[in-house]
């Protein structure tokens, strides 16, 4: 990886049958990223059974984006392993992930690299403090955290949060499976590295 002509820093997205979401993900991204730039977009399709994949080439070619990499798997491997395929491919030394479910602020991310870059953190992660999902979905998250800080003897106050910003080289030591997204806070401690919680819309 070339460091003359890295970007400043990659962000990874899975995609998996968001076709009513990804165009507006797309001109979000733009609007808010590109003035913090360079950067590149990797959009993972996790073998889409919808539209998402060609409207998201659409939008490449309707706005001549070659910021954007659309990296597209040949069958659904699942949250984990598309954004490993994205983080893969990534040219830059920060990485940073979101969920393509529209449920996070990229506003969030120039903050986040900021206190990455400054050396402050290896890792830095978001903690939804104003969450949007149902009670239901908000119980069963707390008690989740719960059950995986008892497990791993962490404290993580929002595994399974989707925008984070993470040194790109601790991202490729870390052990892969189903679920190590939800664990990527511990995962980066356990070689290391300072985990710094973040507040995030």
């Amino acid at each position: 990886m070339s460091t003359s002509t890295a970007p400043r820093f990659s962000l990874v997205v899975p995609i998996y049958n968001e076709q009513e979401n990804v165009q507006t993900l797309l001109d979000e991204v733009a609007a808010v990223l590109l003035p913090h730039g360079p950067f590149e977009a990797l959009l993972v399709d996790d073998g889409s059974k919808d539209s998402s994949r060609a409207l998201m080439q659409q939008w490449k070619e309707r706005h001549a984006a070659h910021w954007l990499r659309i990296v597209c798997l040949a069958k659904n491997c699942g949250q984990s392993g598309a954004v490993m395929a994205g983080v893969e491919q990534a040219r830059a030394k920060f990485v940073a992930t979101m969920d393509g479910d529209m449920q996070n602020d990229p506003r969030d991310i120039p903050t986040m690299l900021q206190h990455a870059e400054s050396g402050a953190a290896d890792a830095v992660v978001g903690v939804r403090r104003k969450r949007q999902d149902t009670f239901v979905r908000r119980v069963s998250s707390k008690i989740g955290n719960g059950v995986r800080n008892w497990v791993t003897g962490d404290r993580v106050t929002d595994a399974a949060c989707g925008i984070k910003v993470i040194r790109r080289d601790l991202w490729m030591r870390v052990p892969r499976f189903a679920g190590m997204h939800r664990f990527m806070a511990t995962l980066i401690r356990c070689l290391g590295g300072k985990v710094v919680e973040m507040d995030v819309n």
